[in-house]
């Protein structure tokens, strides 16, 4: 899709939705066809989704402080799902291991429905998935949540601690959304989506659905080309490192 863009018409009438791949995609492949900083117009910020660790219905340990010190304990003998090779949920599981010093077995899936699947059904451990995938499981009581990974709890799942407050601290990782278009649309054509989507930031539907879902809608002054120019650059530069140490490529 990015490279579809890239190489579109730059004529504000196509535009390009992207997440924090876009920030990972630098160090996930070693021939990336584009490059996220300067092939494209930075449009801005819409929203945020943050993670919550969570594990079978049966996992053993009642806190988040129990479940670092059990996970550090069997290390390899847990089976930690993703949804995929460079998935958000598969850098969440980097970052933790990385933070508590513990490597556990990785079991990647096709996808987040897969992976729940095999959580519900008790075949791996644990799994760290954004909160639009696992908030209904959690409240349903189909899986054991521990803590959520954005900087401040989230209002629809309150009782869930941060890792930050937990004891991992700088530990932050939330599934961001930003809009892009092809290089050189017109300023006119991108001035006027910035104020769209300044103003759909602020439409009370919108917000109250992405409440429900444990998003977070960034606030106006964050939704300019400048401000998601320097957010991408901190999330390549946090990235980079991580799956540097990991080792990993999905190419």
């Amino acid at each position: 899709g990015a490279t579809r863009v890239k190489n579109a018409t730059a004529d504000g009438y196509t535009v390009l939705l992207h997440h924090i791949g876009m920030s990972t995609a630098p160090a996930l492949y070693r021939k990336l066809a584009y490059n996220p900083q300067t092939d494209f117009e930075l449009i801005g910020l819409i929203v945020d989704v943050p993670m919550t660790m969570i594990a079978r219905s049966d996992f053993p340990a009642k806190d988040f402080g129990e479940f670092v010190a059990y996970v550090k304990a069997n290390k390899t003998k847990l089976n930690l799902a993703n949804a995929g090779l460079g998935a958000a949920s598969h850098l969440c599981g980097l970052m933790f291991q990385s933070a508590i010093e513990a490597d556990v077995t990785t079991v990647p899936f096709k996808g987040t429905a897969d992976a729940m699947n095999a959580i519900l059904g008790k075949q791996v451990d644990f799994m760290c998935d954004q909160t639009t995938n696992t908030t209904g499981q959690i409240k349903a009581g189909s899986v054991k949540a521990y803590a959520v990974t954005s900087a401040k709890r989230v209002p629809t799942l309150p009782d869930l601690p941060t890792m930050q407050e937990s004891g991992l601290k700088g530990f932050e990782v939330g599934i961001w959304h930003a809009v892009y278009a092809p290089k050189g649309t017109p300023k006119a054509a991108v001035d006027k989506l910035v104020a769209a989507m300044q103003e759909a930031s602020k439409d009370a539907g919108f917000r109250t659905r992405m409440s429900d879902l444990g998003a977070t809608v960034y606030p106006v002054e964050q939704i300019t080309p400048a401000a998601l120019a320097s957010h991408l650059k901190s999330e390549i530069e946090k990235w980079g490192p991580v799956i540097k140490k990991a080792g990993i490529y999905a190419d």
